[in-house]
């Protein structure tokens, strides 16, 4: 499905991944995004990765994120 058409019916993607189904997401002809249902697996998968990235930031001893100081770091050489 083309991203046009996606966005149109964004809440009917929505109710067809509710029941199980997935949809690909088209640009220009190649696939760009998934719209998958959710399930337990997932979501157990995305805490346990999150818990990870924690653990290695306090063990890398990283700074609380700041989005300004991103956005720097983004923007430099763009100007």
């Amino acid at each position: 499905m083309g991203v046009f058409e996606a966005k149109t019916h964004f809440a009917q993607l929505i109710e067809r991944a509710i029941h199980g189904e997935e949809t690909l997401i088209t640009r220009l002809g190649k696939i760009v995004a998934k719209i998958v249902p959710v399930s337990a697996t997932n979501l157990e998968s995305a805490k346990s990765a999150v818990i990870r990235l924690r653990a290695l930031a306090r063990e890398m001893n990283l700074e609380p994120f700041d989005w300004d100081k991103w956005k720097n770091y983004r923007d430099t050489g763009r100007r």
